[in-house]
């Protein structure tokens, strides 16, 4: 269908350097758009836009830190001066941390403040601060979409994570003030929503959720009860829902959050 087609887009990716980052920037491609791969390891985004255009894809390597607005306009010069517009942005970036940690063992009021305040700022205000610089030139094509990447931390309390928790929390109450305030302001030609990934396996949670040896962790298996699939996502089962949203196909939609979770966010657990 034509609709869900992204020729002539052109969408950044924050956090393109990623194993969920690379699956966004492939459905992206494959769906027709050019990709902006936005991260800080140099040689993953160069190796990832030259495989992209050496197969016939638009692709452009963007070194930024999303806390640094700098590095971000610097960023979308570049865009704007390969690609001439930006129709789009997915905020990816964002994860967890050890220091956003908190162990069973550990005293729940002698937490590290710190290091829970780098992970809620990694993905709330990683989030927050590309969409300002991206969305400034986003509006002056005059049409768009923005996706968030939300989270099953969001809406339960996930142990442990706490700073994920409070970020993607964060993410969530984002994208639903500014669905709005865009409404308000472009009326139905800029948009905002999230896709809230289930448990996918990531360079960030691999340990967490597996054994070297194979098989599940303690909290793997918790998780994978908890979901009624029965296992973890596969990264370019997120595809799909990223593209719709995306594309023309999902005009209607804002401040919506889009679960891709295996009924993780559904199942009561009985």
């Amino acid at each position: 269908m034509k609709d869900f087609s992204l020729n002539d887009k052109v969408i950044i990716v924050t956090g393109g350097t990623g194993i969920l980052g690379n699956a966004f920037i492939d459905a992206i491609v494959e769906a027709g758009g050019a990709v902006g791969i936005l991260g800080r390891k140099k040689e993953v985004a160069d190796q990832r836009a030259q495989a992209i255009n050496k197969n016939g894809g638009k692709a452009i390597a963007l070194v930024a830190d999303v806390l640094d607005e700098k590095q971000l306009q610097q960023a979308k010069e570049k865009a704007l001066s390969h690609f001439g517009k930006i129709d789009g942005l997915v905020n990816a970036a964002g994860g967890n941390m050890p220091e956003g940690v908190l162990q069973p063992d550990e005293n729940i009021f002698k937490m590290n403040i710190a290091g829970m305040k780098k992970v809620t700022e990694i993905n709330l205000w990683g989030t927050v601060i590309p969409t300002q610089v991206f969305g400034d030139a986003i509006a002056q094509t005059g049409k768009g979409s923005i996706v968030n990447i939300s989270s099953m931390n969001s809406k339960r309390a996930i142990t442990k994570v706490l700073g994920y928790n409070m970020g993607k929390a964060g993410v969530d109450c984002y994208t639903q003030w500014f669905a709005v305030e865009l409404a308000n302001r472009y009326g139905d030609k800029i948009r905002m929503n999230a896709l809230a990934p289930g448990f996918f396996l990531t360079e960030q949670n691999r340990n967490l959720l597996t054994k070297p040896e194979g098989g599940y962790t303690e909290r793997g298996e918790l998780v994978i009860k908890q979901t009624p699939f029965k296992r973890f996502g596969h990264p370019d089962e997120l595809k799909g829902a990223l593209v719709w949203l995306l594309s023309d196909a999902s005009q209607f939609v804002t401040g919506a959050m889009i679960c891709v979770d295996g009924g993780f966010s559904i199942f009561g657990g009985v």
